[in-house]
């Protein structure tokens, strides 16, 4: 007998229908053959699938049977075709009878005791099967809550390979999971740190507050114990709490990647990534044999915090230009090009020298001028000019540390944020521009207009500042930002000036 049934495999975060289609011919030996590109998990799964059937009170076909994962010019991957396979098997042998496998997508991994484990990309499953018109998903019970946030798909929850042979067969009537999304979005808008929590550096908050609302590249410069650390985490605290859609496409790159929380629905707080600086060039902007999203994508919609900033290998580095450019990353391999989204506020932090110490009032510095100016020079002048705004962190005073007053809070920040990208939303509409530090440079001439003291100071900082081209337009859109802050229609030579002494770096570098 011939049975199908539907599943998926995935590419990257994307996925994209898997026909299982088995065929138990009736006549020869009990073999079973697996074809269609399956990688080693998948062709390991006959093994699987032959302790869990016998465990669950099922056998084998006895006799030859062809298993092709469909298309069959697509290499499969993973151990998510279990299930679909054990079921083919035996609808095909006429174990089971069913009327409703053409209805859903099916996938799991199988225990050998016929338990399902949690399998990748279930949400990219779900909205394959709302594309597609399936009526829902039969998955892993740690995956459905995760499956159920997608709108219009019914997504079962299982435990075992007999509880999906006795839903399918009508003998085990299941409910749909359902997740309640107000819920979800309630609990993630709490955060247990706040920037109340740092004392004095009411000026660094003031460009983090700048960075937050144009979304720019932020760098932050100080001797060691400073709170540079501590203010780069508490960035998420001041952005708008993330949509729906947001959250949707952060969460695919987390459920294909494998790092989604067990039983976790969505991620509704915008991610903070902070690798260590021992880390490679795939880990951070992805690939791999098998294409996996590095550390650039799963901060997407979030901050990217890079502590110890020339610590990073300069290979490593620079292989985020291009990122922090095109806000994707394209892997390319010979029989395929995967694209993971990489969206992020990049929140970089360094010391000013090698012992920490060359600004910092309080203890002297040990370095010479040429060992400080080697430092300096392992960030490249390219990668520094695609960072918007450059500030100084400096030692904090006793009087400010020991202060009951607390500073400013998140929340009066996230206020101020807030305003100015709704002026950005309502200036640039609808499309892939949102903010003032995704503009393109056509978009910067129309909407950043200088009065005649603002081209003298632009002018000026040009020439002695020795401004490229990018870094000229990255003080422009600064300076755009501040004055939507200030809620200014026009960029005047005030904003200018604040927009140019976030450039302080270029004088060094």
């Amino acid at each position: 007998m011939f049975a199908r049934v539907n599943s998926l495999a995935l590419a990257g975060i994307e996925a994209y229908p898997c026909e299982v289609e088995v065929d138990v011919s009736g006549r020869g030996f009990g073999t079973i053959t697996l074809v269609g590109l399956p990688d080693s998990a998948v062709k390991e799964s006959i093994d699987r699938i032959r302790s869990a059937l016998f465990n669950s009170g099922y056998a084998l076909p006895k006799t030859k049977t062809t298993v092709n994962l469909a298309p069959a010019d697509i290499k499969k991957e993973g151990p998510a075709f279990d299930l679909p396979i054990a079921l083919g098997l035996l609808l095909a042998d006429d174990q089971l009878r069913s009327e409703l496998t053409d209805d859903f997508l099916i996938a799991g991994e199988l225990a050998l005791d016929g338990h399902v484990r949690p399998i990748k990309g279930a949400l990219a499953m779900a909205l394959l099967c709302r594309d597609h018109g399936f009526r829902g998903l039969i998955l892993p019970r740690e995956n459905a809550a995760e499956a159920a946030v997608v709108d219009g798909v019914e997504a079962y929850g299982i435990d075992s390979l007999a509880q999906a042979i006795g839903f399918l067969s009508g003998q085990l009537p299941l409910e749909p999971t359902s997740v309640d999304l107000e819920q979800v979005f309630a609990k993630a808008a709490k955060y247990d740190i706040d920037f109340a929590d740092v004392r004095g550096q009411e000026h660094v908050k003031r460009a983090l507050l700048v960075a937050a609302a144009g979304r720019h590249n932020l760098l932050l410069l100080g001797p060691p114990g400073t709170g540079k650390t501590m203010l780069a985490k508490r960035i998420p605290t001041i952005l708008p709490p993330m949509s729906l859609q947001e959250s949707l496409e952060t969460t695919r790159i987390y459920s294909a990647s494998g790092k989604l929380p067990t039983r976790a629905s969505l991620l509704a707080t915008r991610p903070v990534r902070q690798p260590h600086h021992s880390i490679s060039t795939p880990a951070l902007v992805g690939g791999g044999t098998i294409p996996q999203a590095g550390e650039v994508s799963l901060a997407h919609h979030g901050v990217l915090f890079l502590d110890e900033f020339p610590e990073f290998n300069r290979s490593v580095l620079e292989s985020m230009r291009q990122v922090i450019e095109d806000r994707v990353v394209t892997i390319s391999r010979a029989h395929s090009a995967v694209e993971f989204p990489a969206d992020f506020m990049l929140v970089a932090a360094m010391n000013p020298c090698p012992c920490g110490y060359f600004t910092d009032p309080r203890k002297p510095c040990k370095c010479s001028a040429p060992q400080i100016d080697r430092y300096l020079a392992r960030i490249s002048g390219p990668l520094l000019e695609r960072i918007d705004i450059h500030v100084e962190v400096p030692a904090v005073p006793i009087s400010a540390l020991r202060d009951l007053q607390p500073g400013t809070d998140s929340a009066t920040i996230r206020v101020q944020v807030e305003r100015a990208l709704a002026v950005q939303r309502a200036r640039f509409g609808k499309g892939s521009t949102t903010t003032n530090g995704s503009m393109s440079s056509r978009q910067l001439r129309k909407v950043c207009p200088i009065d005649a003291d603002g081209e003298r100071i632009l002018r000026q900082a040009v020439s002695e500042l020795g401004l490229s081209a990018r870094a000229h337009d990255k003080v422009l859109r600064v300076a755009r930002t501040i004055a939507d802050l200030a809620g200014e229609p026009n960029i005047t030579a005030t904003h200018l000036s604040e927009a140019i002494q976030y450039r302080r770096l270029d004088r060094s570098l």
